[in-house]
């Protein structure tokens, strides 16, 4: 299986995969979203979803939607379009954070300024 660090690299590969997930059109009658680089499931993936469930980082956003992929000409196939159901899941504030990795911005900028407040009283002692 995995070690720590590939698992993690793993959860967040898959968190980066839903924020570059788009909706290309709306296609009449139904509205039925085509969706552009939707995330590509497998095991992998879907642990890592479970993960990011978990963590708080994405949300359902529709359970059980009617899922199927275009044809390698970007059309719709001629026989039955939807040929499996997928859960599909958007991301919180959390997730976009996770994703810009904004926790060790704000450690790194509180160490910064606890280091240059210290550098400041020791140069004003001197």
């Amino acid at each position: 299986m995995f070690t720590s660090w590939k698992r993690e690299r793993v959860i967040r590969h898959t968190l980066r995969g839903i924020a570059r997930q788009r909706v290309a059109m709306v296609l009449q009658p139904g509205s039925v979203w085509v969706i552009e680089m939707a995330l590509q499931r497998n095991n992998d993936s879907e642990a890592a979803l479970a993960t990011c469930i978990m963590r708080g980082w994405v949300v359902l956003l529709y359970e059980d939607l009617p899922t199927g992929d275009l044809t390698p000409e970007g059309t719709l196939p001629s026989e039955a379009a939807f040929l499996k159901t997928e859960t599909h899941y958007r991301l919180t504030e959390g997730g976009w954070a996770a994703i810009n990795r904004a926790h060790a911005w704000v450690l790194i900028n509180v160490t910064v300024a606890v280091l240059a407040i210290l550098v400041a009283v020791w140069i004003a002692r001197t």
